[in-house]
């Protein structure tokens, strides 16, 4: 282990072909020792010349580069593998974090593979009449994604999802970023469910953190680490919106990548919600292009119908299974939610469902 070469030389030479030289003097003398050699070499700036003499990078057979970039007022640490003469390797940055007793722990997600089973087994949502609008319930191992405005009944979905699952017999998994965990038991026993009963069971386990509490690769390591001890059967993230304010499009990106893919690989049935920014309408199911790394998605969206806003709720898309296309009315009371019938001539849930409605009518 030389460290660091950058400060060995600048000690001694300056002219880059004595660098050279003297380098690959050392090089060829402990290569010729049979020795394994790690070699480190200080940089000017994160995105920029390899190496300060910019010579290291030629002379040795791999080169592996460290970065800790700053991105959105947080630093994202990130590993790539330039060189590895004689081997083919992963390209491109990959993050990565420093665990206590691990060190450094990497995600390379161009070395994930969709290769996990498809399960035709249902689940239930908690919901009888979304289980119907579903087609009979989520499959057991998707990813299920809730988008909403605030408001609209997104967290009251992932308490139907938890209860179902703990009726079933099933363990579940709660993650909560926006909420206290005392404030999501004290909102599921305004619905009629016992969380508290369900995790003395052992049934449920809920944790709550603020997203900015850690970076994306250690929320990801740690659900993935909750998973693997507490072995769930089915896992509720309410929200992912959170998460995403505290990470470049990016990072969020690779980390909706690899927990999206850790969960399949178990064949854990998944929930996630997402907060559309607009209170009415949206032109989109989810930011950041959410929607395309879920199997299935339910719009929740307010509706104004004269002086009165409704509440609409509408399954987007399931993959694998035929669903119910039309936009349903739904009320929320203590016993949780209720669905009603399809909303005569209603709007666009994706533009401004007032005015558009308006004008129709």
């Amino acid at each position: 282990m030389l460290d660091s070469v950058t400060q060995l030389f600048d000690h001694f030479v300056a002219e880059q072909t004595s660098v050279r030289r003297e380098l690959l003097r050392i090089a060829t003398a402990l290569k010729r020792d049979g020795l394994t050699v790690l070699m480190t070499a200080e940089r000017n700036s994160e995105y920029g010349e390899i190496s300060r003499h910019r010579i290291e990078e030629f002379v040795a057979d791999n080169v592996v580069i460290l970065r800790n970039a700053l991105d959105r007022e947080r630093r994202r640490r990130t590993i790539e593998v330039l060189k590895m003469r004689g081997s083919r390797h992963v390209e491109g940055e990959v993050p990565i974090t420093l665990v206590v007793k691990q060190g450094i722990v990497a995600v390379p997600l161009s070395s994930l593979r969709l290769e996990q089973q498809s399960s035709t087994k249902r689940v239930t949502s908690g919901n009888p009449e979304l289980d119907r609008m579903c087609g009979g319930g989520f499959f057991r191992d998707s990813i299920t994604l809730v988008s909403g405005a605030t408001g609209t009944g997104k967290t009251l979905l992932v308490t139907n999802f938890l209860a179902g699952g703990a009726a079933a017999g099933e363990r579940a998994l709660l993650v909560g970023y926006e909420e206290s965990r005392g404030q999501m038991f004290r909102n599921a026993r305004g619905w009629g469910v016992d969380f508290e009963a369900m995790e003395a069971d052992g049934r449920l386990k809920v944790v709550c953190i603020y997203p900015e509490a850690q970076n994306l690769p250690d929320h990801l390591l740690m659900i993935r680490e909750l998973i693997e001890e507490f072995k769930p059967d089915r896992i509720a993230i309410d929200s992912l919106s959170a998460l995403e304010r505290i990470a470049p499009e990016t990072g969020f990106r690779e980390f909706l990548i690899s927990l999206t893919s850790f969960i399949k690989k178990h064949e854990i049935a998944g929930l996630c919600t997402a907060t559309n920014k607009s209170l009415v309408g949206g032109q989109s199911a989810s930011e950041q292009h959410i929607s395309t790394l879920t199997d299935s998605i339910i719009l929740l969206r307010y509706i104004q119908e004269g002086d009165f806003m409704h509440r609409g709720i509408m399954v987007l898309k399931m993959r694998g299974s035929e669903h119910d296309k039309q936009i349903r009315r739904f009320t929320i009371d203590g016993t949780g939610m209720h669905l009603g019938q399809p909303f005569d001539g209603a709007p666009d849930v994706f533009g401004d469902s007032a005015a558009s409605w308006r004008e129709e009518r």
